[in-house]
């Protein structure tokens, strides 16, 4: 119920017309369950007494009826379309702002497929249980007391069959809400995993066909498919069969009630009007209890959506302290003694006991083998990870106790796998500065090379880019997120083997203009050493520790690791150039 209450709070500015929908629903109601009484009377005083008076009457009074009726139900159609799309609107906004507020460790804790059915399907659910429930469950506790209520009035003997069969009833809809309450959730994990599967085969579709894997691309959807074809049909089985069962009962109490009121009419303890009102109230009754069993069937269904979607509004986010600090003087950067790790059930830190000190101004290259924690590293910088234990600091001031975006507006980070949006190439390098100048814009290409080849491409800066960028090549890529970066003018700017897409000639053009960038700490963590040689200061790390520090000559003399990389770099271009 946390859940429910959580997307309740929610809400505000559209309860009203969840009100006004339950209002008119009701009142609709109430018209529709004056008809049998009316009917009753037309039948009894005036079609068997031939008093026309009474016949025109009552037409007249059920037709008002009938009309009112309609027209509430209308205006209750009108605010329940709108209830359920606002909220919609507002679920789907509300996670996606959340969303944007996830470091990479709540991103870690759920699937991108995931996501993707928690801001459509789940939401889609929600809104039908909303469209499709609202009535029914306004509509069917009316309907039952009042039904009931008339039923009384005309004949308290045959309305006794009612309590006979409810029981059976109950226990009808207790069972298969219990049988379909556990499938739910499975059922829209399972669509989690068709979007896994459909998304990753998207992404990489080049190397699928690459690899001629298309048979077993298939292969895995047919598999996941049938399994949401099987949780979908067990699912069902028992949700479908809600109906029949209901309807079964229905049908034996009408039965039940013809018998028992046909033998009252011939005792004439009965008339032939009231009958006929039973009758009606008895359709009445019963359609409420089958449409009850319905709202139960969706409430059941959306509350396992509800559960999805409370668990991206609920997710811990990276707290700001109360005065958060919105101004950096010095860009100067401090681990001490930092230790982390993704999970916190790992048994062993990615990165342990790390301490150094980057001076502002300064050019820092990282260096180390696969999984030695570089990047690791500098994800504490901006917070995308935040520590598990020590402190990152920056002007001496802890990480934790800048503002959040304010932080990661001062700190520039250019991935190796570079992600370009669809757009033209002004509007991505505008991402890192809308209000740029053409002078700043052709500043940033020049200092990454980008100039080298846009007067090559087809409308220069407004050529549009597809989804990622795939239309310019991975070096391409590469120079336009650097120039997307240096737009920004960050005091901290992190380089994380962000030109291994490029030549070396290439590579050595925008090392030499970076280093004409002053004040700017600059962290360039490359595979190359020609890369980071010529830096104020090199790291090198080793299974998420610092095995050594200093400049290149300073390496090359003490660390056994450094000169190794170093040799088999230099051996591998002799022989090349050989």
């Amino acid at each position: 119920m946390s859940d429910l209450k959580r997307i309740a709070q929610e809400t505000k500015g559209i309860r009203k017309y969840f009100v006004l929908a339950i209002v008119f629903v009701g009142i609709e109601t109430l018209f529709e369950v004056l008809i049998p009484l009316i009917m009753a009377q037309v039948i009894d005083q005036g079609i068997l007494a031939h008093n026309i008076k009474v016949f025109v009457y009552g037409g007249v009074g059920m037709g008002t009826c009938a009309l009112l009726s309609l027209l509430t139900g209308l205006l209750y159609a009108r605010f329940a379309a709108i209830s359920s799309t606002r909220l919609g609107q507002r679920l789907r906004d509300l996670e996606f702002e959340r969303i944007q507020k996830f470091t990479f460790t709540n991103l870690d804790h759920f699937e991108t497929s995931g996501i993707i059915t928690r801001l459509t399907s789940d939401v889609t659910i929600v809104q039908n249980a909303i469209t499709s429930g609202l009535r029914p469950m306004a509509r069917g506790p009316i309907m039952l007391v009042l039904g009931l209520v008339m039923s009384f009035l005309l004949s308290w003997k045959l309305s006794l069959i009612f309590f006979v069969v409810s029981p059976l009833l109950v226990l009808i809809l207790v069972w298969i809400v219990k049988k379909v309450s556990p499938q739910y959730p499975l059922l829209q994990s399972s669509l989690d995993e068709i979007n896994r599967v459909v998304q990753e085969n998207l992404i990489a579709i080049r190397t699928v066909k690459a690899f001629v894997k298309e048979k077993a691309e298939l292969q895995e959807f047919d598999e996941v498919n049938a399994k949401v074809a099987g949780i979908t049909e067990k699912t069902f089985h028992y949700a479908l069969f809600n109906t029949p069962a209901f309807q079964l009962c229905m049908y034996a109490t009408i039965v039940s009630i013809m018998l028992v009121g046909s033998n009252m009419i011939l005792q004439q303890s009965l008339q032939v009007g009231d009958l006929t009102g039973i009758l009606s109230y008895v359709l009445q009754i019963l359609n409420s209890f089958v449409m009850l069993s319905n709202v139960f069937l969706l409430l059941t269904r959306s509350m396992a959506s509800i559960q999805r979607i409370a668990q991206i509004l609920n997710e811990p986010l990276q707290s700001d302290v109360n005065d958060p600090v919105t101004s950096m003087d010095d860009a100067t950067i401090e681990f001490k003694d930092v230790r982390f790790k993704y999970s916190a059930n790992a048994q062993e830190y990615v990165l342990d006991h790390i301490n150094a000190r980057f001076e502002q101004g300064w050019r820092i290259g990282i260096v180390g083998g696969t999984g030695s924690g570089k990047t690791s590293l500098v994800s504490l910088i901006p917070r995308l990870y935040d520590v598990d234990a020590g402190a990152v600091c920056i002007g001496g001031i802890n990480v934790k106790d800048y503002d959040l975006s304010f932080l990661r507006e001062q700190v520039g980070i250019v991935l190796q796998n570079n992600v370009l949006f669809s757009g033209t190439i002004l509007e991505n390098l505008k991402w890192g500065n809308p209000d740029a100048s053409l002078e700043e814009i052709n500043w940033a290409c020049k200092a990454a090379c980008v100039d080298e080849f846009l007067p090559r491409l087809d409308q220069g800066l407004n050529m549009r880019l597809s989804q990622g960028g795939t239309n310019v090549s991975g070096g391409q890529r590469q120079r336009l997120c650097i120039a997307r970066a240096l737009l920004k003018h960050p005091k901290i700017l992190i380089f994380d083997d962000s030109t291994s897409a490029v030549d070396t000639k290439t590579d050595c053009r925008i090392r030499s203009s970076l280093a004409k960038i002053s004040g700017m700490t600059q962290i360039i963590i490359a595979q190359r050493i020609l890369s980071v040689q010529d830096c104020d200061l090199i790291v090198v790390m080793e299974n998420g520790t610092i095995a050594s520090m200093g400049s290149h000559e300073q390496l090359l003399k003490t660390c056994a690791i450094y000169r190794e990389i170093y040799e088999s770099q230099q051996k591998g271009g002799e022989e090349k150039h050989g």
